[in-house]
């Protein structure tokens, strides 16, 4: 063919093609829909597929595979679109697959010897049309490790820590109507930011959030109140007003107070233009008198509405709560809330519980909370990360005040942007009265430590200043340059001996303990054996870290001192990993005041008779069935608030001691089985009395579940008790019966523990046995149940225990529907030359040639002009439809068509008329070649007008 002819028609083909695209870019401009206003926040956690292990691609080594991979969209393999994923596994987040798999002696110590390794995970997200225009943004809570995301073959994210959220903006990427759009995650849980178990994949909440192109920016809410004179408070409401859409924009802020009855208290307006793709802060200061304070005991919440305005109509509305409350570390008497004194009783705690691991269920969480408040606990230090954003609700709606932790220390770039969404997320909550930096760094002494948390306090100041900045220092505070001069609040780990020596060389400098203790117990055991790796409950100094304390010294040096503005005990739960001071097979911690369930140890009562000042309590230790010890000493251990003590053993009076608030009190107790009593005194009037007493064997099994009933909304969730009873009802301490449950109707088991820090059992599995008489077992509901989960645990020799928890009927929180992709949509396509002579469809095309042929997607349309048009693609068709069972479909062709599959034909369409084709797919595995040829009628265009798709057939 002459080589100018040729040119010539490509010229006019492309002229043809691009004159069809300006016809349509004008038709759909003409009538282009009103964009959808509003917001939906829609729970994303139905419908993912898993799989454990990395899925490696062959290296890339021709030319053609190289400049595809360059190219946007274009991700191979399981970040890709056309991945085929139909054998992975299916479940719903939130996910931790550590706790999932086996221990391994070989594994790494501290995350509990729990492998971890690289997950994939995968879902298809359908997007309806009339949402086109809207801004769409994927939230992921926290996914563990080091994460990559990508969207339709597209790398939308990479996120370097696994306690920070991913808020990704996808709205360029989407396909709209049939062709569903691919959300592919590689979790890389290799990765370690930690020394204790931190899970291993996508183990929070994930949300898909769609707003009108005029919103309000995430976390793009600032509203923290500020104390005036008298009072007299002011609420300086800052809002973050992003554009998405195709023109600039003026639009009105309205922000509204509601009190903590839902009164209206307030309102402002403000009104601020936004150009294309830009962000605009509005300032709305807001004069409040006298509003209901938040605390400890009340605490008063009020809301902060925010709508964002245009021509009259609401595009979009968020809320979030905030309260009124004043804070003030002094250097001499400590902590002040709201002017009032208020001594730090705290804990730091990790993330894991027993049978979910890090996925912890959020009625879970409010559950942990709870047995926090019930010990007398006021604050908590979430060690050493940010929490969960339902958790701090949580807080502030419980009451509690709590040291907001970075994890990763460093003021570059990309970690100082964690630093900044932790502030950004969380400074509306008034639980938080304490930035934290870091956690003992070794740098932390120097000028290189100095100069980092000075860069580091100051972003922190800069998006919030009014809360104090702190680090948890272990040493350096006396060097002549070291972060305490970088911070506002001084915390000192484990330094007790230097308490008196800092205060004296930096009386102005505010102080407070942000970890203290490292004491070991083993729950239910009394005596200590190392090589088992059990250490007993009686707090004594033999049994603390070499570091710590006994929880008794800890609390009085710390109780004692006024400038010390309270204490963090270390840790309020045992956690996975770090078991201290044992190895293999220990496999968790035991320096919880509880273990992993939330079961008490002897130093939850401990602390609860020195925090807890507002009724009696006490309580006695050990329990009392010593077989084999008759007559011998068991030293028992009194724990009250009282004034005095007395111990009587069958009735019979055995002494009394004026209670010592920090020391408790201990008796030696010839042993006799019978009962055990203890009796507190105020004003020499009996108030509080408790007892164990000797047991008989164990003969039933009892189930107690925490709460009445379950919400049917398939996340609510439960711990269940298992404990076993004598014959008259009373539960046995030393019970180790191995427990099978079975759990039926509206719900499912998803874990159990047992507190045993050298448990190997599998905590997904149908059995675990009673450690020192306990176990938890945590059901939680189906999706849109509202039949009762029906629980039956069994033992050997055992009478089972049967319980069935009732199951309300509520509605579902808003999620987005579950996707499934048989289907393979061909997207990409090469486009040849045009012409008035057949092309062969066979024609080899030089791998380097990217240029002589054009490239498109569906629908490839061509106006009148040439009658050939040849067109090529390639696809991997899924694994089922190797055998033959495919169907290539065609959404509509216009003009005639043949289809050639690897060379051969397999189908024609003989009509110029527009109209679909269904073709069967020749078996074969592996990548596949399509060729279309289409003949134009005479005059008209032609073209593949819809999707082409590789389905199923279906017989």
């Amino acid at each position: 063919m002459n080589s100018n002819i040729f040119n010539w028609r490509r010229v006019c083909s492309a002229f043809l093609l691009l004159a069809a695209c300006v016809s349509a870019h004008a038709a759909t401009a003409t009538n282009k829909p009103e964009v959808k206003a509003g917001r939906e926040r829609l729970s994303l956690d139905r419908g993912w597929l898993f799989h454990l292990g990395d899925v490696v691609q062959p290296p890339i080594v021709g030319h053609e595979e190289s400049y595809s991979n360059a190219k946007a969209g274009n991700a191979p393999g399981a970040a890709g679109t056309e991945f085929d994923d139909s054998d992975w596994r299916r479940l719903d987040l939130p996910h931790d697959w550590a706790v999932e798999g086996p221990f391994d002696p070989k594994a790494n110590i501290s995350q509990g010897y729990r492998p971890r390794g690289i997950g994939w995970y995968r879902r298809y997200l359908k997007v309806d049309p009339a949402d086109r225009g809207r801004h769409f943004e994927l939230q992921f809570d926290a996914i563990a490790t080091h994460a990559t995301v990508w969207v339709n073959g597209n790398v939308v994210n990479r996120n370097w820590s696994g306690y920070n959220t991913s808020n990704i903006d996808i709205t360029p990427y989407l396909n709209y109507g049939d062709s569903l759009n691919t959300i592919s995650i590689r979790a890389d849980a290799e990765a370690m930011e930690g020394w204790w178990y931190e899970g291993a994949g996508m183990y929070r909440h994930a949300w898909l959030v769609k707003r009108a192109p005029l919103h309000v920016a995430t976390d793009g809410v600032y509203a923290v109140p500020r104390a005036g004179k008298g009072k007299q408070w002011t609420l300086p409401v800052e809002v973050t007003v992003n554009n998405s859409g195709k023109q600039a924009s003026d639009v009105t802020v309205e922000v509204t107070l509601f009190d903590p009855a839902g009164k209206q208290v307030g309102r402002q307006t403000a009104k601020a233009s936004i150009g294309v793709l830009k962000d605009a802060v509005v300032k709305l200061p807001f004069s409040v008198n006298d509003p209901a304070l938040w605390s400890i005991a009340k605490t008063n919440l009020y809301r902060v509405a925010t709508r964002v305005i245009q021509d009259g109509k609401a595009q979009d509305e968020v809320s979030l709560h905030t309260g009124f409350r004043s804070i003030r570390f002094d250097a001499q008497q400590g902590f002040f809330l709201n002017g009032e004194h208020l001594k730090l009783q705290g804990v730091c705690i990790h993330q894991d519980h027993a049978g979910v691991g890090v996925a912890i269920p959020d009625s879970v969480w409010e559950y942990r909370l709870r047995r926090l408040k019930e010990l007398g606990v006021n604050a908590i230090r979430f060690s050493h990360n940010a929490p969960a954003a339902e958790v701090l609700d949580m807080v502030d709606r419980m009451g509690f005040v709590v040291m907001d932790e970075n994890r990763n220390f460093n003021p570059s770039p990309d970690y100082m942007k964690q630093l900044e969404w932790m502030v950004k997320r969380d400074r509306h909550h008034p639980g938080i009265v304490l930035w934290s930096v870091f956690n003992e760094e070794p740098v932390q002494g120097s000028e290189v430590g100095y100069e980092m948390v000075r860069r580091m306090a100051a972003v922190v100041k800069s998006l919030d200043d009014t809360r104090p900045v702190t680090a948890a220092m272990n040493g350096g505070f006396f060097s002549d340059l070291n972060v305490s001069h970088a911070v506002d609040v001084v915390g000192a780990n484990y330094q007790v001996p230097d308490y008196d020596r800092y205060h004296k060389a930096f009386p102005n400098k505010p102080f407070t303990s942000s970890e203290d203790t490292s004491a070991f117990m083993t729950r239910g055991e009394f005596k200590t054996i190392k090589e088992k790796g059990i250490i007993a409950s009686y707090d004594d100094l033999s049994d603390a870290a070499l570091w710590g304390n006994t929880h008794r010294d800890a609390w009085e040096a710390i109780a004692a001192r006024p400038y010390v503005a309270g204490g963090f005990v270390w840790t309020g739960f045992d956690y996975r990993g770090e078991p201290t001071p044992n190895d293999w097979p220990a496999v968790s911690s035991v320096f919880g005041i509880m273990d992993l369930n939330g079961f008490p140890k002897n130093a939850y009562y401990i602390h609860q008779v020195q925090w807890i000042k507002d009724r009696p309590l006490i309580h006695i230790a050990p329990h009392w069935n010593w077989s084999g010890s008759e007559g011998k000493d068991i030293r028992v251990m009194v724990m009250a608030n009282v004034e005095k003590v007395q111990l009587l053993l069958n009735g019979k009076a055995l002494g009394e001691q004026q209670v010592d608030p920090f020391r408790m009190n201990f008796f030696n107790v010839p042993y006799a089985p019978g009962k055990l009593e203890a009796i507190g005194y105020r004003g020499g009037k009996e108030v509080a009395r408790t007892l164990v007493e000797t047991t008989g064997a164990a003969v039933a099994l009892e189930l107690v579940p925490d709460r009445a009933q379950l919400a049917g909304d398939g996340r609510d969730a439960m711990p269940i008790t298992v404990r076993a009873l004598d014959a008259q009802g009373r539960a046995v301490p030393l019970a180790d019966a191995n427990v099978t449950f079975a759990v039926t109707g509206g719900g499912r088991s998803i874990g159990h523990g047992n507190g045993d820090p050298t448990s190997h059992e599998d905590e997904k599995g149908a059995t675990r046995r009673l450690f020192n008489g306990l176990a938890q077992l945590i059901v939680q509901t189906n999706w849109d149940s509202k039949q009762a989960i029906d629980v039956v645990a069994t033992a050997p020799g055992l009478r089972a225990a049967k319980i069935s928890i009732p199951v309300k009927a509520v509605a579902a929180e808003p999620f987005v529907a579950s996707a499934d992709a048989p289907t393979t949509f061909v997207r990409s396509w090469r486009i040849a030359p045009v012409g008035d002579t057949r092309p062969d469809p066979n024609q080899k095309l030089a791998g380097f040639d990217m240029n002589t042929w054009g490239w498109g997607s569906p629908p490839l349309w061509a106006g009148a002009g040439a009658k050939y048009h040849l067109y090529r693609s390639s696809f991997t068709p899924r694994k089922n439809l190797a055998d033959g069972n495919g169907l290539i479909r065609f959404g509509g062709i216009r003009g005639k068509a043949e289809v050639w599959v690897d060379g051969v034909l397999v189908g024609k369409k003989d009509g110029y008329a527009p109209a679909p084709l269904d073709l069967s797919l020749p078996a074969g595995t592996g990548k596949r070649e399509i060729n279309v040829i289409v003949e134009a009628e005479p005059g008209q265009g032609s073209g593949i007008e819809g999707h082409v798709t590789i389905e199923p057939l279906v017989k």
